[in-house]
Order: structure tokens, then sequence, then C-alpha cells
């Protein structure tokens, strides 16, 4: 393979290695720290002997020497591996909280939400990220990020999934560093009048600052969301039936400032920047031009994540461009993830934004020189139209098995949102911050700003009518990891072929086919002889599940209430058919007996092994263990918490197991 000839490839591959070594096993840090400074003192003294650098010891040690780098990189990043995290500490006492607002989260119905550093904890130095909570009510004030709080309140933990399949909301946050949460309301903190500032409060306050700037100039509702998400990475304010729209067109993308908004603007300030290179050390200075131009509108932004990550990746890629040397395209992405990206912060590897992002642009710098030299039409117009649809496929080919193994779906009309939509985006984002800047300074004429909005609404309205087609919208595609690896392999065995045939690359490729066909057939045997029964949680309602094969049958009293799970285990069990029987009083599984007491709170006489409580039934639990002998009580969440609290009481003090759904999950019957 042509790319495993760059050694930043090579070692960026060996560093991944390790990440994921480090991550998916836990290592002693010391260990690590120890190992890895024996293989770079070994490498010294290879360099120092003047070993010929193509011998198989030289290479075999700086490819393990790369891998424990990555695995200590991992171990020095657990935030838990420091001395002074907070974890460290009693967690079960309440404490004074020291905590500066580092980032405003997406509210939610009954509270906003906040990320925040901790400073202290009762005075004592510590260190540590949580997420804040602060409830609703006719009282509250939106904290700003650099706001610091003192918190008097005990920390929660993060709660894993409720029921199988559902997104792991914990693992994301503990792939950032944050464990736990703080619950806040009006009488357990106040705001510290004096709070230091930071770049991360300064780029919050310009953007709150051209918000209401945009806000005073007549903006559509839909088409301000749209613009603050194009430009400012602020998506709170779109509606759920926008985001829908774009992301059933195939351009979700498109509301996320990311790899495609930067690359965007690289090339348009590249454009504008040109005549720079006709000074003395022109390209020098257009460089350093347009790269503190990217990383001001990662200011303006808010300098999320996203945008970093981004702005770090094509800052190198402008770097690539400088040296106008196409083959070090490759190195320079490679390098961009190893010295800035991962060795900082190895986590952004289980990110997906991070995951799509390099598998974009890879795929882009990849796949479409060989597109263009499949066909290169005369007319202008058509190749114009070829490239643009080149790019587009190029990008959706390197993302298409991330995009199916995390959202289960694939828009089958892309490239005509992307198609049609991607070619003004230069437009589009270059009008815009033009916009913004005449708004900052108040000088935005009316006139503009209607004609602005007039674009983003014609943009939106081709959006819907892409994603109205829905019988081009392919939803609720099982995809698992292995399935996810697979369709790498058969993409890029595919591409090796493509660039030449020979028998190796097409008995590779011809293996990676068969794998994916075995791995499919795998599995449609293993459903096909899968019996599950699990009860699973849901506020007050009661949902029990039932897989037979390829059918699902949901008993449950609140059919829309439990949609939600029912269509998580649909996707994830390939599940081809749903029944909804009615609830009974009685199932036996496993030559195991379940009764269920509904709200009646009426059973029968009798021994039985599973007792299900549901819809809080008045009953006397001693008398009902006396009565039916049962081996475990398990309760949902439509019961009442004082009942759930009483019950739990009642079996501890018989030493009979207790299963409540919603603090231990749902509950999978044996």
């Amino acid at each position: 393979m042509a790319l495993l000839k760059f050694v930043p490839i090579k070692l960026t591959l060996c560093l991944v290695t390790g990440i994921l070594i480090g991550h998916y096993f836990d290592f002693a840090i010391y260990h690590v720290l120890f190992s890895t400074l024996i293989l770079i003192a070994f490498l010294g003294f290879l360099l120092s002997k003047q070993t010929n650098r193509n011998s198989i010891s030289f290479g075999l040690t700086t490819l393990l020497t790369t891998i424990f780098l990555g695995i200590l990189s991992v171990s020095l990043w657990q935030p838990k591996n420091q001395k002074d995290h907070y974890t460290h500490q009693n967690l079960e006492e309440t404490y004074l909280w020291k905590v500066k607002v580092r980032e405003v989260l997406k509210s939610n119905l009954y509270s906003d939400r906040y990320m925040g550093n901790i400073f202290s904890m009762d005075e004592k130095k510590v260190s540590g990220k949580l997420v804040m909570n602060l409830y609703r009510d006719s009282g509250t004030v939106k904290f700003q990020v650099d706001d610091e709080l003192f918190i008097f309140r005990k920390l929660s933990e993060i709660k894993p999934p409720l029921n199988p399949h559902q997104f792991d909301y914990q693992s994301y946050l503990a792939n950032m560093g944050i464990y736990h949460q703080i619950q806040l309301d009006s009488t357990n903190h106040f705001v510290n009048e004096n709070s230091s500032k930071t770049i991360y409060g300064i780029a919050a306050s310009v953007r709150n600052k051209i918000i209401s700037k945009l806000q005073k100039a007549n903006f559509g509702k839909e088409e301000l969301s749209i613009i603050q998400a194009l430009l400012l990475g602020q998506r709170d304010d779109l509606s759920k039936e926008t985001y829908n729209n774009y992301k059933n067109a195939g351009a979700v993308h498109i509301l996320a400032v990311s790899g495609l908004h930067i690359g965007i603007l690289l090339l348009l300030l590249q454009f504008l920047l040109r005549p720079l290179e006709r000074l003395p050390k022109g390209k020098t200075i257009k460089l350093i031009v347009l790269v503190l131009l990217l990383w001001c509108f990662a200011l303006l932004a808010g300098f999320s994540a996203s945008i970093v990550r981004a702005v770090t990746m094509f800052s190198f890629v402008a770097y690539a461009l400088y040296l106008n040397r196409p083959s070090n395209t490759f190195n320079i992405l490679a390098l961009s993830m190893f010295a800035i990206l991962l060795l900082i912060n190895p986590m952004l590897l289980f990110q997906v934004g991070f995951q799509m992002s390099y598998a974009a642009v890879l795929a882009i710098v990849w796949i479409y020189p060989m597109l263009q030299q499949l066909w290169s039409p005369k007319n202008k117009i058509i190749r114009k139209i070829w490239q643009l649809l080149s790019v587009s496929v190029a990008a959706q080919l390197g993302v298409l098995p991330i995009s199916l193994f995390y959202f289960h779906q694939f828009p089958g009309l892309f490239f005509i949102s992307n198609l049609i939509i991607v070619p003004a985006m230069g437009l589009i984002l270059g009008m815009g911050i033009l916009i913004v800047m005449l708004a900052l300074f108040d000088m935005l004429p009316q006139w503009l700003a209607e004609f602005y909005n007039g674009v983003i609404g014609l943009m939106n309205s081709i959006i819907e009518w892409v994603a109205q087609q829905e019988a081009f919208v392919f939803k609720d595609i099982s995809f698992d990891t292995m399935q996810l690896l697979l369709s790498y392999g058969i993409i890029i065995s595919l591409l090796m072929l493509f660039t030449r045939i020979n028998f190796k690359r097409l008995a590779l490729f011809l293996v990676c086919i068969m794998s994916f066909q075995l791995w499919t057939i795998y599995t449609s045997y293993k459903t096909r002889n899968t019996q599950i029964l699990l009860l699973a949680h849901r506020s007050k309602n009661s949902v029990l599940l039932y897989q037979s094969g390829y059918q699902l049958n949901v008993t449950t009293s609140d059919s829309i209430s439990a949609s939600a799970i029912v269509k998580d285990y649909e996707v994830a069990k390939r599940i081809q058919d749903i029944l909804f029987p009615d609830l009974q009083n009685g199932y036996t599984w496993r030559n195991k007996t379940i009764l269920m007491i509904d709200s009646l709170g009426i059973y029968p006489s009798g021994n039985h092994d599973y007792i299900l409580l549901t819809q809080s039934p008045k009953i006397n639990l001693e008398r009902l263990i006396d009565s039916v002998q049962p081996k475990q009580i398990i309760a949902d969440g439509s019961n009442y918490r004082s009942y759930i609290a009483r019950w739990r009481k009642t079996c501890a003090k018989r030493k009979l197991p207790f299963h409540y759904t919603g603090e231990k999950g749902a509950y999978y019957f044996e």
C-alpha cells in the first residue's frame, strides 16, 4: 500500500494502536512510563551508533516506542490519574465547590446545563470537570462562560443507560474526563462578581454580542438559527423539524462548523490573499495571515472542540499548500493528527466528529484524484459538476461506514443536496462573515440583510424538498462494529485494486467481501436463534420485551411512550416484525413463573419465581412474600418512588433480591 511508505502515516497508525490498547486495557501508569522510557533510550542508542535506519531493529523499536507512547498518552490524559483530581477525595460528603463555567450546553425542558472546571473543594485545591444542571424557575438567571460559582451541594454520578442499546451518555462524558454532575437551584450557589476572564469567555462574549446584533436585523426565526449554526457554531435555536430535514437530506454536516466550513474558508482566503504573493516573502506572509484568520474564525465560533480540531487540521493543510507538494498532503494530515491532536488529547479518537472529519478529508484526498482520472469531461460546465460530484461521493464514501454505525441511516439523495448547496457554501460563508462584521459595527444595510435572509431561506427550501423524498432515505439500518471494520477493509482494498490490479490485491478485496458476507450470515443465524425476555425502564410505564428470532413482542401500557426503547432495540437486534400483545397477569419463561401485580393489587395463591410490581399496587409486601415465596422482586418505572423505597427496605429485611429498573436498569430474565 503506497500510503504506508510515508513515515508520519506509519507512526500515526502505531500511535492509534497504542491509544486503543491503552483505552481498552487498564495499565498502571508507572509501568507504561517506565517501558516507554526504556524504548526511547534504546532508540536513542541505535541513533547514536548510526545504525542503518532501514534495519529491522531500528524500525521495530520505533514502532514499539510509538505504540507505548500512545498507551502512555492515554494514561497521562486520564484525569483520575492526576494527584489533585477531586475523585481522590471522599465524595459521600457535601462540600463547598468553586467552579468556573467553561461551556454552555444545550438546555432541556427542565434545566439549563453547563460544563465547568473545578478549582477547589472546601478551599482545598483540586481539579476536574463536571456537568451543572440549573433548575428553571421564575428567578433563574443564566450563567455565562467564565462565571465563577461557589456551590454547596453533593456531587452525583452520571448514570449509565437504563435500557439496552440506548445512547451511553456516561461513556460519552467519561471520554471527555467528566464523571459527575451537580444539581443547582436558587438556594445552593452564588456567583463570584469578580470572575477572571479567559479566552473562552472573551470568545463567548463576542459571540453573544454578534447574536444580539443579528437579532435586531429582522432575520426570520429559522433563517437566524441557520446563520448562528453556520457561522457561530450555535445550534441550540434550531427547530427539530429543520434539523431532521438537513439530516434526511444528507446535509447535516452543513449545520456544524467543522472541516467543511474551514476547508471552504481556506479556499476562499487562498483566493482573496493571492495578491500578497507579489510581495517579498509573499507566500510566507500569506501563510501566516491565512492561519491567523482561520484561528480568528475559531475565536468567533467559540473555540468548540470540533472547531479547534478542524482549524488545527486545515492549518496543516495550508502549510501543505504552501509547500506545493501534493504528495505531502497525507503526511501533513497524519502530522496534524499525531503531533497536535492525539498526543494532547488521545480520547479525541473516540469522538464521532473527529472520526468523520478525518475520514472525509482522507477520502477526498485519496479518492477524488482517482475519480478525476476515471473521467475528465472537456466541457467546462460538465467538468465543474463532475468535480463537485466527485468531492461529494468521495466524502460520503469515506464516512459511510461511520454514519451507518452511529446513526443507522443513509440519505440516498445526498449528492443532490451537496451538489446544489456545497458550491454555494463559499458565497454563503463569505457573505455571512461580511454580514456579521457589519452587524457588529452597526453598519449592516437592511437590503443586504433581506437578501441574505432570502438566500438562507432558499437553501432551507431546497433541503426540505430533498428531505421529503422519503423513499430515498434509508433508515434503521443495523450495522455493528465488525461490519464497520470490514466495510473499511472493502473500501481500502477496492481503492488499492483500482490503483493497480494484481493477484494479491484482488485476493485481498475478495477476502474482505467474503468476510463481510460470512459475518452477515453469522449474525443472521445468531438472531434467528435468539430468545430474550427483559423488563425495560420507562417512567410511568411498563415495558416488557420478548424477542423470538426476528420477532419482537412489546407488552406495554403506553406504546407511544415506549417507542424510543422499541426503536433502539429493533435496530440493534435486526428485528423484522413487532407485535403488541396485551398485558397479562402471569408469564412462564424457561420453566420459571412470573407474576405481574398491577394497581389492582390482586394476585393468586401459589409459588412464583419472580414478582413483577407495576403501576404502584397497594399491597402488604411481607404478606405477599409469605404467600408466594418468590426468589426475586422486580419493580419497573411505573411505580411511585415512595413505594419503591418501602419495598426495598422490606426486601432487605427479608434478604430477598430486589431490582428497581430506575436504578439498576433493564432486567433480563434468566
